[in-house]
């Protein structure tokens, strides 16, 4: 079982008093027939059967068997691998703000409970993550029901007046994002073993820049919801908005499994040539993290500095096909064994050939060792003869190895090697990549590392001196 911090189990006490709070004020008034489609126009009149059947929807869309488990959620997306405590909630928000657009604040706080409490969790403790996510929507909803009434947002019998409604329901919408982020950010910050506070605005900051066009769409769905709901065609009509947004969510989904399929794939690839070849371990992410840099300087688009880093990252996956003696050799490589390393960029092209995902990458895992004059390997290609995203990966490539500390020698500053890939720039590299490179790095710095599991120390001269600009030892460690 995994066991929550005391400061993230406060946090969440404190989330469920708020929660509990904010729906008080329904306590206080009595159980009456209040017509269905008659919304509430203050706290004070509560249409219990809208309640009831907005939280029976939502908890409807919450239950396992719907195919759009797991990978749609949001939490899944904005949570880290070991989060102590979740920080998403479910995919059906124009549920949520619906009611938010129909309901008294009170009221609408109650409609995500039930669907919260039994929706799936995915990790243990299942009790605490269902608590701290009904507390959490239920928050979320009360504060956009408070700011839709705050922009002009109306209650009146029916539904809501379209389009003057559009302004608050979007500001309803735009607070139910906020506040969510924000307490993500907050049970992130507790659940770390020592808080960081500018680390946790700057994470809130930035889940919250790439969430509002989302959540607007979710405000818009919420408002036609509310439409139809008061509509003289009744709640059944709401339900066709939530059609579409079904399919959408499910086709997400599907995405989602497909992209993590992927990345399943590309990381049990890396570990195998991580624990093949002890000396380069978390070379190959590195030299990913530095392709997408230098690609996205050159300003490709998203799918394109996607494949660039999965060149990147498996650039050397042919080692798989070198015999391990030649990879972990003690002392100088003989001509032929300098050979059979030479072969490991074919080796690499063949495995992962058939893997339809990689595309362009495929030819930068093959051509990542040619050289702009002509004179590298495996086919002697020569300029704009090598592949883009080879060229790229040459740069990445070079760059970590020379700024990486091994076990047979020490890093060079960041400075240093890029004044080496600038020294060889035309003959051995690409200078489009090289100064993209620089440019980037001005931009966002590097972080240099220890690569293998060796105290980091030079144990000795090396096998074979490093070839000139390339900053790669004796044992071609750039790939």
């Amino acid at each position: 079982m995994t066991a929550i911090p005391a400061a993230a189990r406060g946090y969440i006490a404190a989330a469920v008093l708020c929660a509990a709070a904010a729906a008080a004020p329904v306590t206080a008034v009595p159980v009456s027939a209040v017509p269905l489609l008659a919304p509430a126009t203050s706290d004070i009149a509560v249409p219990w059967t809208s309640v009831l059947l907005l939280a029976v929807l939502y908890a409807g869309c919450e239950l396992p068997a719907l195919p759009l488990r797991p990978a749609a959620r949001e939490e899944d997306r904005s949570r880290r691998p070991d989060d102590p405590a979740p920080v998403g909630a479910g995919t059906f928000f124009p549920v949520l703000l619906a009611a938010a657009f129909l309901l008294p604040p009170a009221a609408a706080a109650l409609v995500p409970v039930p669907g919260a409490l039994l929706g799936p969790v995915d990790r243990p403790p299942a009790g605490a993550r269902r608590v701290w996510r009904a507390a959490r929507l239920a928050l979320g909803t009360w504060a956009a029901a408070h700011a839709y009434l705050l922009l002009g947002g109306e209650r009146t019998p029916g539904a809501p007046d379209f389009p003057y409604a559009l302004v608050p329901a979007l500001g309803g919408a735009l607070v139910f994002c906020l506040l969510l982020t924000v307490l993500d950010g907050g049970i992130r910050a507790t659940a770390e073993p020592v808080p960081r506070l500018r680390g946790t605005l700057r994470t809130v900051r930035r889940d919250f820049s790439a969430s509002p066009a989302p959540y607007c769409v979710h405000g818009l769905a919420g408002l036609m919801m509310a439409v139809l709901w008061g509509s003289p065609y009744g709640p059944l009509s709401a339900l066709l908005v939530l059609l579409p947004m079904y399919i959408s969510c499910w086709i997400f989904a599907q995405y989602h499994r497909e992209r993590a399929a992927h990345q399943a794939t590309i990381r049990a690839l890396v570990q195998a040539v991580d624990i093949k070849d002890r000396y380069t371990r978390g070379h190959s992410e590195r030299v990913g993290r530095a392709s997408a840099l230098i690609a996205r300087e050159l300003g490709m688009a998203e799918e394109r500095l996607e494949v660039v880093r999965f060149a990147g990252i498996l650039h050397d996956v042919g080692k798989l096909g070198v015999p391990t003696r030649v990879l972990r050799k003690e002392g100088p490589l003989t001509p032929a064994e300098r050979r059979v390393i030479e072969l490991h960029p074919e080796y690499g092209h063949e495995m992962v050939r058939g893997i339809g995902f990689l595309k362009e990458a495929r030819a930068a895992i093959l051509h990542h060792h040619e050289r702009m004059d002509g004179s590298g390997y495996p086919y002697g290609l020569a300029g704009a003869q090598i592949p883009e995203y080879a060229r790229v990966v040459a740069v990445a490539d070079a760059f970590d190895a020379m700024t990486s500390t091994r076990s047979y020698r020490r890093a060079r500053p960041v400075p240093v090697a890029l004044a080496e890939l600038e020294r060889c720039a035309g003959a051995q590299f690409d200078p489009v990549m090289v100064r993209a490179l620089v440019r980037a790095l001005e931009r966002h710095g590097w972080q240099t590392s220890v690569t293998s599991d060796e105290t980091a120390v030079p144990p000795g001269p090396p096998r074979m001196p490093e070839t000139p600009g390339t900053g790669a030892s004796h044992r071609l460690r750039t790939g």
